[in-house]
Order: C-alpha cells, then structure tokens, then sequence
C-alpha cells in the first residue's frame, strides 16, 4: 500500500495552518481561558481545531467562512443534518408559547416522551438524565445495587463517557487494551473492571466462568465508535444473553449512539435480543442534551424514593428541560412514523459512499476499506470509518484490529485523512463519521472527490 511519509504529514499541518488562520487566533485565545482549548476531549486535535460560526444541514461554515460538509455531525447526534426544521420549528414554538427554558417543573410532554421512548425500544421504565456519561454511571450503580456485586465487565476499547465505573480499557496501548485511564478514580478500579475482546465468544466465556459469581454487569455498544461501528455477530449478542441471564448478572446495552441511527429503536430490535438496561443518547434529543436509561421495571424501580436500598438516581437541574424534551419529541415522532423512508435512505446513501471512498482510493493505488458494511443483523448503514489494513486480507473484528499499529496505518487515519480532507473541504472524525439525511448525491460525489484528490496527494509525495 501507498504510506505517506513523514515529509507529506509535516506538509499537510503547514498548509493547514496557513488555510486556517482565523481558527488558529481562536484557539490560541481560548487557550488562555480553557484547559487544551476546548470543552470536550474529542473535538481537538493538532495543530488546533476548526472554530465555527454556523451549521445547516450537512454543511458547517467555521471563523473564516471556509464551507465544509461536516460527517461529525453533533457528535454523530444529528441524523436529519444540522438543525432540521422537523424539530427547529418546534424548539421556536416553545421558546415563544410554551414553557421554553427551563422551570424545574414536571412536564406534560415529559410522559409523552417517556412513553414512545418506551413503547419503541420495548422498554418497561424510563429514567431521563442529560448526557450518556451519566445515562451509563447510573446504568452500572443500579446493576450493582440489584446484583450486590461490583465487578463491571466491557470489551476493549469501549467507551461509556468518562464514567469512573468504567474507565478502564478505553485507550489502546503496546499491550492492548488493559491500563486504568483516568486518575482519580477509586483505587479498585484496575480490580472490579475487567476487559474483554469484543466479538471473541470465547473470551467472553472464558471470563464468566471464572468470574461469573463476581460480575455485576456486561456493558458493550452492540456497534463500537472505536471499532468503526463493526456490528456484533449474532453468536456474540446471544452469548452475552446467555451468559448474564445464567450468572445473574445484568446486560447493559449501551445505544447511546446506535439508539435509533439503525431503525427506529434501538439495535437490539435487530437482533430479537432485550437487555435488562439501555442507555440511549445524542439521537433521542433531536440535537438537546438529554439521555436516558431504560429497562426492566425491577431493575429501575430501585431508583424510586421509596426503594430501600436506594440508587440515587438525581438526573440533574436541566433533566427533562423542556427544549430538550420538545427537541426529543419531534425527533422521535419523526423517526417513527418515516422508519421505513429514513434508514432505507441512509443505507442506501451508506453504501454508496463506502463504495465511492475504496473506489477512488484504490484507484490511486492505495489500499482502503470502509468499515460498516454490516453483517446478517445490520445491514449496513450511516456510520462508517475508513481504515488503511497493511495486509489486504484483514478482516477487522472489533478495536483491536482497527487501532493495533502493526495490523493498521493508524497515522494515515487519524492524522492524514483528518487534516487532508479539511484541506479539501470535508471535516471527518476516525476516518469518517456520520452521514445524515441531510448528506445527498450531491454531498457524496463531492466527499468522494475530496478522498481523491487527497489519495493523489499521497501518491505524488512519493
């Protein structure tokens, strides 16, 4: 495969930072006030990031009115695109007739929500919370009250928000995935939070007979954004059914990004399979900040004022904000009734620009794969990363292949392609990110053309 070289990669950053003057001042003020620069970890990187004025759609316009398609999308929140009016027009209506900001007060459309919330994912209780960090702490602090246990297992590479239950086995390392990622957590975390391959039954067997009496909860993203939204394999979902029923522990179903980007619900529909608790996120907001957790009624009532013990489940002063429960109404009123339509259009599309990418990458001589494509469960979809295999015959799994530097040009992905293509135009994250139905013909074509123009970069500087 073609590799770029040091040389081309310094090149790229001096030519980024000449393009992007304006967001280079920004950053280099905010800087003086904010630690690194930014408010979340995942939307920096060097030599700084993009400041924008304005998002529209599959369009952002940053400081210097650059006009970028945008595949990051509101942290892949934004499946309608940028601010779609079938939930706009109902934020306006509440700002000017309704309650608008927040009163602290229940809401009538807080059981309107609640309830399609539940009737759509099979669900039999509904706690609200503001953010899947949250949505995932309260998810394992109820497994270890109801189980009585404290031991938490999560594959590798998995990410729950920075929740300190779970915050073990999220940065890939030269011995995989198996440091304690955060200081400050409880002393006992290296100890009560054991990982596991995903998409490797075997391990996962191998981990509950050993630890089955010990394990409060299995927590895993049926399509992990580390692992480039690669589905699990029916034998893995169903395994991990098994097993949790068989020890008593709790299956944990983190949807937070796949709750209803697949269908209209979360995708564990897909594979006839319930968890005991879900969390869902970003989608079900309709672009607000709100988060749920959802499951079985015994599980969820120990989060009621009257359950002794009690898992003190206070979702926060903005919990059920009413913008957020209007955003999140019009969201989910929109997917339900155009399930059929929306994720037939973003398959489609899907398929489409994975082709399109290995199509023009392949043609500059360049070894490409987009990850996605789906299995006999997930037929593929809009969430997808483009991945460099150094042996054409890779067949990625899960994170470990993805991000092991020996089986992957890592560089290539996170560094090249992220700063090439802005360069061109597109603003991608971990090798691409998120289409929306926002992203048309129109914005594939040019996507690919932004790829190829970048793939003959990477040749000529050979």
């Amino acid at each position: 495969m073609v590799e770029p070289n040091e040389g081309h990669v310094r090149r790229l950053t001096e030519a980024y930072v000449r393009e992007f003057q304006s967001s280079a001042i920004s950053h280099a003020r905010s800087l003086e006030v904010l630690v690194d620069g930014i408010s979340h970890g995942a939307r920096t990187y060097a030599p700084f990031p993009l400041r924008i004025v304005q998002a529209q759609g599959a369009w952002i316009t940053d400081t210097a009115g650059h006009r970028l398609l945008d595949y990051w999308q509101g942290h892949y929140a934004n499946i309608l695109g940028h601010n779609p009016p079938e939930v706009t027009s109902f934020l306006i209506e509440s700002l000017q007739h309704a309650s608008g900001l927040q009163t602290g007060l229940p809401e009538e459309q807080e059981i309107e929500y609640c309830e399609l919330l539940a009737k759509a994912t099979g669900s039999e209780r509904v706690r609200l919370t503001t953010s899947g960090t949250l949505a995932t702490m309260y998810a394992l602090m109820i497994a270890r009250a109801h189980t009585g246990r404290k031991v938490v297992v999560k594959v590798g590479g998995g990410w729950h928000g920075a929740n300190p239950l779970a915050l073990k086995g999220v940065a890939h390392n030269e011995s995989g995935y198996d440091s304690v990622d955060s200081a400050g957590v409880s002393p006992t975390a290296d100890d009560e939070i054991i990982i596991t391959c995903f998409n490797d039954v075997e391990a996962l067997e191998r981990v509950f007979a050993s630890q089955g009496d010990r394990i409060a909860a299995f927590i895993f993203e049926p399509c992990p954004s580390v692992a480039g939204f690669i589905p699990a394999s029916r034998a893995y979902m169903e395994t991990a059914r098994r097993l949790t029923y068989h020890y008593g522990a709790s299956l944990i179903l983190d949807e937070v990004i796949t709750g209803f980007r697949y269908c209209a619900s979360g995708v564990q529909r897909l594979y006839g399979i319930q968890a005991d608790i879900s969390t869902y996120g970003k989608i079900i907001g309709g672009g607000m900040p709100i988060a749920a957790v959802t499951g079985r009624d015994d599980l969820l009532s120990l989060t009621s004022e009257h359950a002794h013990p009690r898992v003190w489940f206070n979702g926060g002063t903005y919990s059920a904000h009413p913008l957020s429960l209007t955003g999140g109404l019009s969201m989910l009123r929109h997917l339900v009734s155009n399930e059929q339509t929306v994720y037939e259009v973003l398959a489609r599309r899907g398929r489409a620009l994975r082709q399109g990418i290995e199509r023009v990458m392949a043609e500059r001589g360049i070894l490409a794969r987009c990850t996605a494509d789906g299995n006999e469960i997930v037929q593929g979809g809009s969430l997808s990363s483009v991945y460099f295999p150094k042996q054409a015959d890779l067949q990625p799994q899960g994170p470990d292949d993805l991000n092991d530097p020996r089986l992957c040009d890592v560089q290539m992905r996170e560094t090249v392609l992220k700063l090439g293509l802005l360069l061109h135009g597109v603003n991608v994250v971990h090798g691409l990110g998120a289409l929306s139905m926002a992203h048309g013909d129109r914005e594939i074509a040019a996507t690919c053309e932004a790829f190829d123009r970048l793939a003959e970069e990477i040749q000529d500087s050979r």
